[in-house]
């Protein structure tokens, strides 16, 4: 009988933060991530012993991690959190407000009564470091150190280390004493890491792959121009083609694997699931035998939708005597664990998850065939939107898994052993998103992050063919270069992604390029010394500034019908996970001081869905095709826009100036979008007249 066969390749990936030349590790979400997850995705699978799965490790990571275990790695974040409290100084008590409440807010922050109202202190302060200063005494500061970063620590030291233990039944009021022991337990979780995947890997439980050292986008250090062809006429800066600098990222990344596992990786999932021609033959050449990349890569190659039917199937590609077998990410279901399985039960996210691996199967099954069901994504960014760091959604799915007759959770290299290739002579050039290099290079800021990438290329090489430079220079100079080619640089340049440290991430990866020009003995260009960044994002909220008294047809019966409404709008841009997806727009909003008015812009048609308004009063549901609907005051009628009037006392408590509102919307049981992502929306209700403009 066919079988169905599951790959989870988890991606374990943070960007190289230390500077080479200070010695410096500029932010800390390596270290942050190996206290919270790269142990305890390999360590559950101990209770599961049938499921068999793939990491994914980036070489330029597990650098850090040792260092940081061995204690040899140190980073602004680390010592403002361990030194005393009493001694920081108002730089580094403003470093401490402004940093150390970055982590979601429900899962992480409030998952902890000391951080929640550390955090709502903050709020009140207006998240002002000078404001904040009289409601964070010593006492308070000390207790912000040590909660932060317990917070961050695996579920399994949480719930059965005894000091840490006792550091949560405490709560507050920490002591010196409290502080140095959050800082010893943080390079034992760390010790723990890299000996969790040699284990389990020894056991052949898991399997390793890896990428290229610092994370590279292949084909565009082969060729930059052939973002061209995957999209046609995108504005390019100068060509970069230096398809030996991708040889050295490969060899070196197999090189350090074997020193540290004792065996070199089968397999590679290219940094962002980037692929084309020449990057393939280079990896087939460095010894890879199988590379992963996603469905819609798949889809432009084969010149067609790929379906389950295509896609959940191995490929073998092969030109010019190079050769290399390939599986290509299931993107809707990878994305259903990244972004909406967190808002749903472990229990019912399972179920779906069995459901729809055993439907995208069928028509393979029923023609005879086997399926392999490739499952990749970031194996450490989604988990913070999960209750409990996800592990009561993995544990439950990997028990429905082991419980599932026919279904089979096996590595890699299992799976291509039990399911013959099918050939492939070519492949689009892509990455994992959009099936294009558009993250990365064609807007302005990553075009002049190549620009200035390229300068210091041909900088080197002018040196290099000098013969001036001493082997230490070289070596320097030349190591700088391969983490300037690094993806996540240009991850956080143009317009597509946000993060609050998109400041230090521009200056790191100019002091980056700054030491290769030192090394060479070379002054650094003008042009380092100044930001790349140029965009912006403005305020998404604007409170009204009139009544209203709007039709409620779903239709903009006119412009002026909602002017002076209150405005709230989405920001569409990503942070560390790309792919969310977006249906909600903006919401615009008002009160002729007895009915609260509601508007819904859409991105895109939402046809079949379901409506959740929730007040802290009430709640209404209604599906978006079943309107116009009026009842007891209520009024809400659908078409380009979706329009809702409500009595203002079924929502509101007296003269209150504000309304809490939260939306989502829902298809079916999936929870597809909501508004705000995380929290409640205050909505302005007063008097006109107070309203700011």
């Amino acid at each position: 009988m066919p079988e169905i066969y599951v790959t989870f390749v988890w991606h374990m990936h943070q960007p190289f933060y230390k500077d080479l030349v200070t010695g410096e590790y500029q932010l800390p979400w390596t270290r942050m991530h190996a206290l919270k997850d790269y142990y305890g995705m390999v360590k559950i699978l101990a209770d599961f012993p049938q499921v068999r799965q793939t990491f994914n490790l980036v070489p330029s990571m597990m650098v850090q991690i040792r260092e940081y275990a061995e204690g040899k790695a140190a980073d602004p974040f680390l010592r403002v959190a361990l030194k005393p409290a009493e001694e920081l100084t108002l730089t580094e008590q403003s470093f401490l407000l402004r940093y150390f409440f970055q982590a979601h807010p429900t899962n992480v922050i409030r998952r902890f009564p000391r951080y929640g109202e550390l955090c709502d202190l903050w709020h009140k302060a207006d998240r002002n470091p000078a404001r904040a200063r009289q409601f964070f005494p010593a006492q308070a500061l000390r207790d912000l150190q040590v909660i932060s970063q317990v917070a961050w620590f695996e579920e399994e030291v949480l719930a059965h280390d005894a000091e840490v233990k006792e550091l949560l039944r405490k709560e507050r009021n920490y002591s010196r004493d409290d502080q140095a022991s959050m800082g010893r337990k943080q390079l034992e979780i760390m010790g723990r890491v890299l000996p969790v995947y040699r284990e389990f890997a020894a056991s052949g439980q898991i399997e390793i792959s890896t990428t290229p050292f610092y994370h590279p986008i292949l084909p565009l250090l082969c060729d930059s121009n052939v973002a061209n062809e995957s999209h046609p006429n995108v504005p390019l800066p100068p060509r970069f083609s230096y398809p030996d600098d991708a040889r050295h990222q490969l060899r070196t990344a197999r090189a350090y694997m074997e020193a540290e596992f004792g065996f070199v990786p089968a397999g590679m999932w290219p940094s962002e699931g980037s692929v084309s021609d020449a990057a393939l033959a280079i990896a087939s050449e460095a010894g890879f035998r199988w590379v992963a990349t996603d469905n819609g890569v798949l889809s432009r190659t084969l010149h067609q939708a790929a379906t389950p039917y295509h896609s959940y199937r191995p490929y073998r590609w092969e030109q010019a005597g190079q050769a290399v077998n390939m599986i290509f990410r299931d993107h809707e279901l990878s994305d259903l664990v990244g972004f909406v399985y967190s808002k749903m039960s472990a229990t019912d996210a399972a179920a779906h998850f069995l459901h729809k691996i055993r439907e995208n199967s069928a028509p393979l099954l029923a023609a005879g065939r086997d399926a392999l069901v490739p499952v990749i994504l970031d194996g450490e960014n989604a988990w913070e939107y999960y209750d409990r760091n996800g592990r009561p959604f993995l544990s439950e799915l990997y028990r429905a898994i082991t419980a599932a007759p026919g279904i089979h959770a096996v590595t890699v290299s299992q799976a291509l052993e039990r399911i013959p290739a099918e050939p492939l002579t070519r492949i689009f050039p892509g990455s994992w998103i959009n099936a294009n290099f558009d993250i990365w290079i064609g807007a302005e800021e990553d075009n002049r992050a190549w620009d200035m990438l390229l300068r210091a290329r041909q900088a080197y090489d002018e040196a290099l063919a000098a013969g001036t430079l001493t082997e230490e220079n070289r070596q320097l100079a030349f190591e700088e270069l391969l983490i300037s080619e690094g993806s996540d640089w240009c991850w956080w340049y143009g317009p597509e992604h946000y993060t609050e440290n998109r400041v230090e991430f521009d200056a790191l990866y100019r002091s980056h390029l700054t030491n290769v020009y030192r090394a060479i003995g070379r002054n650094p260009p003008e042009d380092l010394a100044r930001p790349i960044i140029k965009t912006a994002f403005t305020g998404h909220h604007q409170v009204p500034s009139a009544l209203l008294n709007p039709s409620i047809d779903g239709e903009v019966t006119s412009y002026f019908e909602w002017m002076g409404a209150g405005r709230y709008r989405v920001d569409a841009r990503s942070g560390a996970m790309h792919g969310q997806r977006f249906v909600l727009k903006q919401l615009l909003y008002g009160t002729d001081r007895e009915k609260l008015f509601l508007r819904l812009d859409f991105d895109q048609a939402p046809a079949g869905m379901r409506l959740q308004l929730v007040f802290p009063l009430a709640e209404f549901s209604l599906n978006l095709g079943e309107t116009p609907v009026t009842t007891d005051g209520f009024r809400a009628a659908m078409g380009k826009v979706f329009e809702v009037a409500i009595p203002l006392v079924a929502v509101s408590a007296g003269n209150a100036e504000n309304v809490r509102v939260k939306l989502s919307l829902w298809q079916g049981a999936l929870p597809l979008d909501s508004l705000p992502q995380e929290g409640w929306i205050e909505l302005a209700i007063g008097d006109p007249a107070e309203w700011p403009v």
